[in-house]
Formats: C-alpha cells, sequence, structure tokens
C-alpha cells in the first residue's frame, strides 16, 4: 500500500506545481502592445496592478479600464522518434481596475485580476500520460488600493491581495505497457482472453480537484521623476500561499477489465481528501521611462520572479490512518527574471501605436521537468495600439507572439505502480519519461478605459 500512495503522492505534486510555467503577465491590453512594461509608466487606474504608485500621478476623477485577454497555447513533445502535439483550449485572463480621486495627491482604486493560470491538455493516452493528461489552473486577485503623491515628483503606493484560486488535473495511474505485461500473469485466474491487450490505451487515471482558501499579498511601489521627461519605478508584489485544505481525488476506468484488475487496489483513493499549497512567489519588479521628444515614450522593465522559495511540496492526507504517507517532496526551482522593452508613439491626438520585446527565462529544473509545466525561456514580440473616439474613451488593442526557446532531453522520474506492486515483471519500478519539448503561444488582447 506504501508504494500505492507513493504513486497517487506523486500525481498530487503535479498538481500544485502546475503555476510555475503559467504566471500571466498579460493584464492590459494597451500595455501588452508595449511587452507589458508599466512599472515606471503613469498608466491611471491600470498602474495598480503594475505598480501602485503610478495611481498617485492620475489627475482623474474617474478613471475605469478593462482587458479581456486569450492565450493559445501549443506544446510539443518529442519522445522515441514521434512528436505529440497538445489540444488546449484558450486561456482567457482577465483585468478590470477603477481609480478615484480623493484629493488631488491621493488616489483609491480597487483592480481585479488573474495573475496565474492555464490550461493544458495532451490528450489521454500519449506516452507521458503518467505524468500528466490536462490540468486547468485559475487564480483571482482582488486588489484595494490607495495611492499617495509626497511631491509633484514622488508618489508611493500599496495594494492589499486576495487572491483564491481553483485546479483540476487528470493524469494516468497505471502505465499500459506494464499493464499489457501483466495481463498474460493475470488472465487466466479472471477468465480473460489470454490475448487481451491495451496497446497504448490507459487503463486508468487519477482526476484531482481542489479549490484554495483565501491568500492574503501586498503589492506596494514607488515612482519617481527624474526630471520632466524621465522616470523610475519599482515594486514588490509579496509571495502568497494558495492551500488547498480538502481536495477531492477519484479514478476513472478505461474499461471494465481494466475495472476488474485494478479496483481492488485503486478504489480506496475515490472520495481522498488531501491538503497542500501552492505557492505563488515574490516578484520583484524595476523600471524605466522616457519621452525623448513629446509624442515618444519609450520603457524598459525588469523583473524578478522568486521561485527559488518554493525548494519542497508538503503533502498532507486528511485521514489519520494515512498520515504515515505524508510527504516533502523536492522541487529545486531558481529565481527567473524577465526583461521587457517597449515603445509607444502618438501618430496623431487620437491614434497611439506601439512595439514591444519580451525575454523570460525559465525557473524549471531540467531534471525534473513535468509536462504539465514545459517551461522554458521564452521571446515575445508585441505590437498594439489604441483608439480615442472621444478624449474620454479609448479602444486598444495589443497582440504577443511567444516563441519559446526549447528544452532538449528534458526528463522526470515517476514511480512505475504495477511495477513496484509486481517484482516477477522484472521491471524498474522507479522510471524516466525523456522528451524533447518546444512551445509557442498567441496572445490578443482586447481593452477599453474611460475616465474623466
Amino acid at each position: 500500500m506504501k508504494k500505492l500512495f507513493t504513486a497517487i503522492l506523486c500525481s498530487a505534486s503535479a498538481l500544485f506545481c502546475a503555476a510555475e510555467g503559467y504566471q500571466i503577465n498579460t493584464l492590459s491590453a494597451k500595455q501588452l502592445g508595449m511587452a507589458h512594461t508599466g512599472v515606471a509608466l503613469k498608466l491611471g487606474a491600470e498602474s495598480m496592478i503594475f505598480n501602485p504608485a503610478g495611481l498617485g500621478f492620475s489627475n482623474k476623477t474617474l478613471d475605469i479600464s478593462a482587458s479581456f485577454t486569450g492565450i493559445k497555447a501549443i506544446a510539443d513533445a518529442k519522445h522515441n522518434g514521434t512528436t505529440y502535439t497538445t489540444d488546449n483550449g484558450v486561456s482567457t485572463p482577465i483585468a478590470a481596475s477603477a481609480g478615484f480621486k480623493v484629493y488631488d495627491n491621493l488616489q483609491v482604486g480597487v483592480s481585479f485580476y488573474t495573475p496565474y493560470g492555464s490550461s493544458i491538455n495532451w490528450g489521454k493516452n500519449w506516452p507521458g500520460a503518467v505524468l500528466n493528461q490536462d490540468v486547468d489552473l485559475k487564480v483571482y486577485t482582488i486588489q484595494p488600493t490607495v495611492a499617495w503623491k509626497i511631491t509633484p515628483r514622488l508618489s508611493i503606493g500599496a495594494g492589499l491581495m486576495l487572491a483564491w484560486g481553483t485546479v483540476d488535473l487528470n493524469k494516468a495511474l497505471v502505465n499500459p505497457s506494464t499493464f499489457d505485461k501483466m495481463l498474460p500473469i493475470l488472465a487466466p485466474a479472471l477468465g480473460l482472453d489470454p490475448d487481451t491487450r491495451f496497446g497504448n490505451t490507459t487503463p486508468a487515471a487519477i482526476n484531482l480537484n481542489g479549490k484554495s482558501a483565501v491568500a492574503i499579498g501586498a503589492n506596494i511601489g514607488v515612482m519617481f521623476d527624474i526630471t520632466d521627461n524621465i522616470t523610475v519605478g519599482a515594486s514588490f508584489r509579496t509571495k502568497m500561499n494558495m492551500k488547498v485544505k480538502s481536495g477531492i481525488a477519484s479514478v476513472d476506468y478505461a474499461n471494465e477489465t481494466a475495472r476488474l484488475i485494478l479496483e481492488k487496489d485503486l478504489n480506496i483513493i475515490n472520495s481522498a481528501n488531501f491538503a497542500a499549497a501552492m505557492p505563488c512567489p515574490y516578484v520583484l519588479s524595476f523600471g524605466a521611462s522616457w519621452k525623448p521628444v513629446e509624442k515618444l515614450t519609450l520603457a524598459a522593465d525588469a523583473q524578478l520572479t522568486g521561485w527559488k522559495t518554493y525548494k519542497t511540496l508538503n503533502i498532507d492526507f486528511k485521514d489519520e490512518i494515512l498520515t504515515p504517507y505524508n510527504q516533502h517532496l523536492t522541487k529545486g526551482y531558481k529565481n527567473s527574471w524577465a526583461v521587457r522593452i517597449g515603445a509607444e508613439y502618438a501618430v496623431t491626438n487620437r491614434f497611439d501605436a506601439r512595439l514591444g520585446l519580451m525575454i523570460d527565462t525559465t525557473p524549471v529544473n531540467k531534471a525534473h521537468y513535468n509536462p504539465e509545466t514545459p517551461g522554458m525561456t521564452k521571446i515575445g514580440p508585441s505590437a498594439g495600439l489604441s483608439f480615442r473616439p472621444i478624449p474620454q474613451l479609448s479602444i486598444d488593442f495589443g497582440f504577443m507572439y511567444v516563441a519559446g526557446t526549447g528544452a532538449d532531453n528534458a526528463s522526470c522520474s515517476y514511480t512505475d505502480l504495477l511495477a513496484a506492486k509486481t517484482p516477477v515483471l522484472q521491471i524498474p519500478a522507479v522510471q524516466t519519461f525523456t522528451a524533447d519539448y518546444s512551445t509557442k503561444a498567441f496572445v490578443p488582447s482586447l481593452g477599453i478605459s474611460y475616465s474623466f
């Protein structure tokens, strides 16, 4: 039984590291066109997400903005000479912000956004199904914010982050190749056709579903005008721990043959509750902006994400009889940097054009590479535009193409449940899945803002 639950715990680990490759930096259609720069830009209500201090420079009585983004990501894995491609849906992160003037130097506001979230679907029966079939992750944040312009050139701001999330993950529990080698041994006793084989069909899979409690963090920032044309800024989003207090596990069988053979051992998993935590790491950002001429704005941001704090994953079963199977799994992530540059040019009084470039490095440990998070360094050129039919209203569009630099010979070890339980098969209990991965994504975004 201990080997069985070790495999279950490895399944749960995939559930909670799913956020690693999916920190969302597409929370403004306008700024996406500038590669999502914004730490040293005065963006009104949208500054609450990029740098709360920027809200303090707003001279608007009311500023409202909203953005809707679609992320169509495609990942490939080349394994034993065959390439497998994901069939992902479109992820739809959103952001909405509203800022209000209290005094000339004091602004308050609230924003709602999705800092983490993605979906990936490799299919039920691909060779890496024992690591991941599909995952759907969503994290939501509400952030009330206050910003104070201390002097005409200096502003500070702070927001309280209230975050919660949901996750739904499926992965194979049984390796079909190992299952086929076991069938001839079991067939006579069970009255099965001795020629029965599963081939590439996954005999049994586990679903892990959980909702986190509300986590609390802070988003703080400072912004300073060095000159009338040069601005610098910095912001810090604190680490939050998304705790799933009572997740639910359930098992699905390919057919009645698989159920007949496996249900006795696996049925104990159905409706089992577990508790775990997924860290949303700290994010430290620096930025600078420059207006060399009146119509042109240049911006550059550098962002450090503290994935190194994700050293271990702690998983605890709720049933006391299962506490001996609680585990502390080593993750071995490293901190990662993202660098962004962007430009905006006011073509006319009503029309702005934007360009940008992002380079986002990966925190993934290549020796612990799970396909539910195909992390790799990514490069993203972007473009965008805004049109103002009236001075108070802006309609914004941004687009980014994200290309991964690839991860060759990336591997992940896992426990083969049946091999561990059936020594007569003479199959190693610990096996390794290795593949060459590549990713790309298409990211369009549409936004609207109104202020007076």
